[in-house]
């Protein structure tokens, strides 16, 4: 087993995130591999799914990861039963479109049938001028729910 993060990144506060990420599942003795240009095909059968993606535009994926989005329902066999969890960068003065990116997988990999083992956390930039700050107290509970588990 392996925690594949699936990383979409603008300016480098997702890929900051995901870092830590790896960092703290490779000191626990987990493995995990941290993909900027994710595909489908690189998830092993027994794989974690960790996506760390910010919003973009109004709503939008970043670039690099949006393939892998699109290569989500036609993999759905893949995906069923998978455990996974989301992090969602965005910026709240957006309103409807707040880390919509990350909203948007939450939705399709439970509508194909993933099962989430965190609930999807979103970091605010208004909250967290660093983004990885956000996300500590997640990143240790994932670490200790694997080391247990």
């Amino acid at each position: 087993m392996k925690v594949y993060l699936a990383v979409g990144s603008v300016y480098g506060g997702a890929a900051e995130v995901a870092e830590d990420y790896q960092r703290a599942l490779l000191e626990a003795g987990l493995a995990a591999e941290l993909d900027e240009a994710p595909r489908v095909e690189c998830l092993g059968a027994e794989d974690i799914l960790l996506v760390v993606t910010s919003t973009t535009g109004q709503g939008e994926l970043p670039d690099a990861i949006q393939p892998f989005f699109q290569q989500l329902e036609p993999s759905a066999a893949l995906l069923a039963g998978r455990p996974f969890a989301v992090v969602a960068l965005g910026d709240s003065s957006y309103g409807a479109s707040f880390a919509a990116a990350g909203r948007a997988f939450q939705h399709k990999l439970e509508d194909l049938g993933a099962r989430p083992i965190q609930p999807l956390l979103v970091i605010d930039a208004l909250e967290h001028f660093q983004a990885v700050e956000g996300a500590q107290v997640a990143i240790q509970t994932l670490v200790q729910d694997l080391t247990r588990g």
